[in-house]
């Protein structure tokens, strides 16, 4: 209330201190001296009065007595100040501005102007001055459309804050749901047992739970004099990751991946951790927006696949000397025995081809078991493979008329193992040939890229559906038409061969459409090995 009343007792108190001197006869004006009391009373009611407890519209007693005020005010200094009339301004903003009475607020608006324009023109009729005139009808008016001009533009602006308000509601609405999903979404991520990293497009973390920071904490190595390295290595738990390699990384390239291995830690503390990552669109453009990378510990899997894998291979072990010995006297019986009767070795040479089949089997899976337990990398020229792979293959791929062709650069150095990664490549290259038809085409492709050799083994036969070449590497799967065209196998030779690369520290993926051919692409390390440091790991994975 005082600040509305402030500004007009400031220009009344300046007039009662100028009036001494600037207009004497002022201050002996009975009625310009109750006017500036009536202004003094009206602000120091302002000040001491408890307005906040009576009714919101009866502060507006001290705007309609400022007109009573103005009056005499004005009327007594009408001589010396004639414009004093202008100062009914404030009472009307007061009154306008302050959106009760709308009816009463506006006929004061003009009223009250009118009442205080009005005694000079009465003392100077019945020939009032055009002045008179002017004061009498037109500031009243015009403080009457001023009254009408706030008035509206205060009810837009109540409108406009009525709005804000509602919308800010709704805001607080919204903000307190969104944290409280924010805290259900956290606790969740918090209690399972799963690391997860959300990132955005360029790499920042968004969001990352307990689990996570925990397996960063078990990546994390000794510190050294001045560093600390990351242990983090690729399937064969030996060679550090490169950065480029990174499930992080990766994915805010926009890969999508899962079944992703890696190792985290060292010694008997090492993890195996198994990586997925699926990509975020954008809100602006539907563009990529970041990715989440899920985390997962899987040693007890890992472990109780080697377990098995080893009861396999002492299982197949020692079904092979048997299956020798079978099939060593069955050959001696078959060629030492010529009186034999025809239905004896008939059946003798129906139990030979049995035998020799399972002795294949046998073969495969104690491959398939400890195969790749021993592989050890070392810097190899994959041409040399690949060419001494096509010689070994030349009999069967003429045996079913399917063309060999090659574009290997020569030398070609990668890190591996050439009798593991020899066996990997015969297998694919074997594949290929059984999977083609007459006057198929085999061809083998290889490049070097950014620290990897890149190896393509591609077909043209009856290729497969993408169900299909999503289970191609799973133990004993077979394809449908593979086994409608009784092509002989087991299903064992590409999971062999992707073991086999996943020891190097690689990968292994298929593309295939039924009937167009299969194309399958190897991407191994191509630098020599290095011991784990921090400049060969990215900071986060």
């Amino acid at each position: 209330m005082a600040v509305c009343e402030l500004p007009l007792t400031l220009i009344i108190a300046g007039l009662a201190i100028a009036a001494p001197t600037v207009w004497p006869g002022l201050v002996q004006n009975w009625l310009f001296v109750t006017g500036v009391l009536l202004h003094g009373i009206l602000f120091v009611s302002c000040l001491l009065v408890p307005w906040e407890r009576l009714a919101p519209s009866a502060g507006l007693a001290i705007p309609i007595l400022d007109f009573v005020a103005l009056w005499f005010t004005r009327n007594g200094a009408f001589t010396a100040i004639p414009g004093l009339i202008t100062l009914a301004i404030f009472p009307v903003i007061w009154l306008s501005a302050s959106g009760m009475l709308s009816k009463a607020s506006l006929i004061l608006s003009f009223v009250g102007p009118f009442f205080i324009a009005l005694p000079p023109v009465v003392s100077h009729l019945p020939r009032p001055t055009a002045s008179d005139i002017s004061s009498v009808l037109l500031l009243p008016l015009m403080m009457f459309a001023m009254a009408v001009s706030i008035r509206l533009a205060g009810s837009n602006a109540r409108l406009q804050q009525r709005r804000v308000k509602q919308r800010d509601q709704v805001l607080r609405q919204l903000l307190a749901a969104s944290r409280e999903r924010e805290t259900l979404l956290k606790t969740i991520l918090d209690t399972i047992d799963v690391g997860i990293v959300a990132v955005d497009s360029k790499g920042e973390t968004l969001l990352i739970n307990n689990q996570q920071k925990a397996f960063l904490r078990m990546a994390e190595g000794s510190p050294g004099p001045g560093e600390q390295d990351r242990l983090v290595f690729g399937q064969d738990r030996r060679t550090p990751l490169p950065p480029e390699k990174g499930p992080i990384r990766r994915a805010v390239q926009g890969e999508t991946f899962s079944d992703y291995l890696l190792w985290f830690g060292a010694g008997t503390e090492q993890r195996a951790i198994s990586t997925a990552a699926r990509g975020m669109k954008s809100d602006v453009d539907d563009g990529f927006g970041g990715a989440v990378i899920v985390f997962r510990d899987v040693t007890d899997v890992v472990d109780a696949l080697a377990a098995k894998d080893e009861l396999v291979a002492n299982v197949s072990h020692e079904f092979g000397s048997p299956l020798t010995s079978i099939l060593g006297n069955i050959d001696l019986v078959l060629r030492g025995a010529q009186e034999l009767q025809p239905a004896t070795r008939i059946g003798l040479e129906v139990a030979e081809r049995n035998a020799e089949r399972l002795r294949v089997l046998v073969e495969d899976l104690l491959l398939s078991a400890v195969a790749v337990e021993s592989v050890n990398p070392r810097r190899t020229d994959l041409a040399g493979l690949v060419e001494n792979s096509l010689v070994s293959a030349r009999a069967q791929a003429d045996a079913a008329h399917v063309g060999l062709v090659a574009d290997v650069p020569a030398p070609l150095w990668a890190n591996a193992d050439p009798l593991r990664l020899g066996q990997a490549l015969d297998n694919l290259v074997s594949n290929a040939i059984k999977y083609s038809p007459d006057g198929g085409l085999v061809t083998i492709k290889a490049e070097r890229s950014d620290g990897w050799v890149q190896l393509e083994v591609k077909d043209t036969g009856m290729g497969m559906t993408m169900d299909e070449s999503t289970r191609i590497f799973t133990r004993f799967f077979r394809t449908n038409a593979a086994r409608q065209a009784a092509i002989p196998g087991v299903g064992l030779g590409l999971s062999i061969t992707k073991s086999i690369v996943e020891r190097h520290g690689g990968s292994i993926s298929c593309s295939s459409e039924p009937g167009s051919g299969s194309t399958f692409t190897v991407a191994l390390p191509a630098g020599p090995l290095r011991e784990h440091s921090r400049t060969d790991t990215p900071a986060l994975y």
